[in-house]
């Protein structure tokens, strides 16, 4: 049996396929050669992850796969039920990159709330000339511990952002009418447990109270915050989108910007992605990534082998 892993899997996930007996190509191959390449090299398993297209065209003329897997939580870039409805198998690996996810969003909250996206372009710039003068502009950062964080989202990486949120001193607040209540569990070091019992929040309860808002909802057809939803947050709140492209309308994000509404921002993702716009790539309260909130090395050895257990416990 082939597999085709178009974009990349661990070292740990090609072992252990290959222990099973079966062989691994991680050939990176342009979308428009994809369905071509699949058939020519009688690929039966497509792996991808967010930069790979799975649509009814491939599933309809790539009549030999049995299945697809995404390495991460989202599936937006596969036509899920269409694939099922062909016999073919679907599978993603939810669980794996929380923790890598909500740590990413930290580090763009720790770096939004004392400046850092700002500070390290203009250290290189001026931090010989200015150093006094950017130690004053920087001197009014704030702390996180007592403040609140609203979760849009309260899946597996709304609830690793929440543990975070909760160890380092926050109230949590959540928004998700599919999980009413969370028992949200924090395990140390030593073996202890604190668990912390949380409750649904109403959208307009989660803009009134937040003072950061973190985004991890699946794609949307219209954007979970607008304009609208702006005007209704506290001044000065942060805002961290390490979820979707297109969750929050980038033009109204930037409006809040510069009428003070939003403190900061933490992108990870853009509604233009690969291309973000360039008001966003030069602004200068926004701290940015390049989608890279599942891009851990232990991220990607727990996809792999989640991947890995799953095609041959399936197809075996």
């Amino acid at each position: 049996m082939k597999i085709l892993a178009n974009d990349g899997i661990s070292k740990n996930g090609i072992v252990l396929l290959e222990k099973a007996g079966m062989e691994v190509l991680t050939t990176t191959v342009a979308q428009e050669q994809l369905t071509n390449f699949i058939n020519d090299n009688n690929i039966e398993v497509l792996l991808v992850r967010s930069a790979t297209k799975v649509r009814k065209d491939l599933i309809d003329t790539c009549t030999n796969l049995k299945l697809i897997g995404r390495g991460g939580v989202g599936m937006d870039n596969i036509d899920v039920d269409y694939a099922k409805a062909k016999g073919i198998h679907v599978i993603n690996t939810p669980a794996a990159s929380s923790e890598s996810v909500a740590e990413l969003v930290f580090a763009h909250l720790f770096g939004g709330a004392r400046f850092l996206y700002d500070a390290n372009r203009n250290m290189p710039l001026e931090g010989d000339t200015n150093f006094k003068g950017l130690k004053k502009s920087y001197s009014k950062g704030t702390e996180l511990r007592d403040k609140t964080l609203g979760i849009f989202g309260f899946g597996n990486i709304g609830q690793a952002t929440a543990r975070l949120a909760l160890g380092a001193g926050m109230k949590v607040i959540y928004c998700d009418p599919e999980v009413l209540t969370a028992e949200v569990k924090l395990s140390f070091y030593d073996g202890q447990q604190l668990s912390f019992s949380l409750q649904n929040s109403s959208k307009e309860e989660l803009l009134k109270h937040a003072d950061y808002i973190s985004m991890h909802v699946p794609e949307q057809q219209d954007y979970i915050l607008g304009k609208e939803e702006f005007s209704q947050m506290k001044k000065g709140v942060g805002i961290i989108n390490a979820a979707r492209g297109g969750v929050l309308d980038e033009v109204a994000l930037v409006e809040a910007l510069e009428n003070g509404t939003v403190a900061f921002a933490g992108l990870d993702v853009y509604e233009s992605e690969p291309k973000p716009e360039m008001r966003l790539l030069m602004h200068s309260s926004i701290s940015l990534s390049p989608h890279i909130g599942a891009a851990t090395l232990e991220a990607q050895e727990r996809i792999g082998q989640e991947l890995a257990e799953q095609i041959i416990m399936l197809l075996k």
